[in-house]
């Protein structure tokens, strides 16, 4: 499966508000983010797509926030909605599994993306991104599906976690300082567990 390929085709032929995934406001992730940095600080969130979380943290004076992206037409959504104000960000588009070269950041947050690694080799690729591109200190903000959440998404396997087990594949070098369950409901109605874990780079 060529993820670049699959996902835009998922954001050419579905609306940014009908996806599974969509918040209308991405609250938990704002707070979330305002708790463990600060808006002179560097904030990337992977996966980001069409997300609002931008807006937000433009909203809430975060300065240069990154959004990074394996589908160019996802990040078209949030470009065009953000109009003038999209030359605040940086925008990347980048495969996670790959080693794409990121400037270091104090935050990292990831609402969705980490539990469609199911490969082990994936893993590590994204933990090893992580550990390079997080300044020690800075945190990273996890949501995944929950043990008890959905099997599949977006008519892919996903691999679900709980904070041990986020803990595990991030390795020795992270900090568990955080975990909170959340349910999501879908534009369709249907109820999705996640778990949300925060970790700090020692």
């Amino acid at each position: 499966m060529d993820p670049q390929a699959h996902w835009n085709q998922v954001y050419t032929t579905k609306a940014p508000t009908g996806v599974s995934w969509y918040q209308r406001s991405p609250e938990r992730s704002l707070a979330l983010i305002r708790k463990h940095a600060q808006p002179s600080q560097r904030v990337i969130d992977v996966g980001g797509g069409a997300s609002s979380l931008v807006d937000a943290l433009l909203d809430a004076g975060y300065q240069r926030p990154l959004v990074l992206d394996v589908a160019v037409a996802a990040l078209a959504h949030a470009r065009q909605r953000l109009g003038a104000r999209a030359a605040q960000v940086e925008w990347v588009v980048a495969d996670l599994t790959q080693a794409p070269v990121l400037p270091p950041v104090d935050l990292w947050h990831d609402r969705a993306v980490l539990h469609f690694l199911t490969d082990p080799a994936d893993q590590a690729a994204y933990a090893a991104l992580v550990t390079r591109s997080l300044r020690p200190g800075g945190a990273i903000v996890a949501a995944t599906f929950a043990l008890d959440g959905p099997e599949r998404c977006s008519g892919l396997p996903v691999q679900r976690h709980d904070g041990a087990s986020v803990a595990r594949l991030l390795g020795a070098g992270f900090e568990p300082i955080e975990e909170e369950r959340e349910v999501h409901v879908t534009p369709g109605g249907v109820e999705q567990r996640f778990a949300w874990t925060v970790l700090r780079r020692r």
